[in-house]
């Protein structure tokens, strides 16, 4: 990765478009990465090479964002947000600071990231609350988590390694790895593999994935992949 200034070096060329929206833009080491005009791009933000940016988004000063990143349309990067390698974060979704992404992440449409436990917009005198009245708490996402449609993390959580978190969930305490989360507030209903499948039970706190067969084993609520 490498920062600003950039300069905007071409328009790129995409079968799929009679003219694709998105411009290439060269930073300071010559990492290469594209973004459409109607996105807003703080030139304070560290963008990782092949990340593309879409209509409407908006990525924040000081924002980190990895390779090979997809932000989708109206998506908001807070300042200061760190996101690893390989994220998808979809359209309307909210990231706010202090949020950590960590690489493989699913992102899905209008997810929010929350980051004040206890939301005001005044202090108890009625003056209008900032910055310095109130101290951002963050939710951190492990690698190659997903996280549904609309659904919420309510900081402080951390979100395991490959867990699943269904649609329209509510996510107040933390999750752990390979859980499948859902409902207000989430609890788990299963485990899931690296695939995204939920897992199979053969008995004796033993599961499997029934698409890649990889075997996992679950002690006191934490479940272990099975390494050959």
């Amino acid at each position: 990765m490498g920062e600003f200034p950039r300069k905007c070096c071409a328009r790129l060329s995409n079968p799929l478009y009679e003219s694709d929206p998105r411009l290439a833009y060269v930073i300071g080491d010559g990492v290469t990465f594209t973004a459409v005009d109607s996105a807003d791009v703080d030139t304070r933000a560290i963008i990782g090479e092949g990340t593309s940016i879409w209509h409407l988004a908006q990525v924040r000063e000081g924002a980190i964002l990895g390779t090979n990143c997809v932000i989708g349309r109206g998506a908001y990067i807070g300042p200061g947000v760190t996101m690893g390698d390989n994220v998808k974060v979809q359209n309307y979704a909210l990231l706010y600071e202090p949020a950590v992404v960590e690489s493989g992440v699913f992102i899905g449409p209008a997810v929010v990231l929350t980051n004040d436990t206890y939301p005001r917009a005044v202090n108890p005198d009625g003056t209008l609350k900032s910055s310095h009245d109130w101290n951002p708490v963050g939710v951190t996402i492990l690698q190659g988590a997903s996280i549904g449609a609309r659904a919420v993390c309510v900081a402080p959580v951390t979100v395991g390694r490959w867990a699943m978190i269904a649609a329209g969930s509510v996510v107040t305490r933390d999750v752990p790895d390979f859980a499948l989360v859902a409902g207000v507030p989430a609890q788990r209903i299963g485990w899931v593999g690296r695939a995204g499948v939920q897992l199979e039970s053969v008995g004796d706190e033993r599961w499997v994935c029934p698409q890649t067969a990889s075997v996992f084993t679950e002690a006191s609520g934490v479940l272990s992949e099975e390494t050959s």
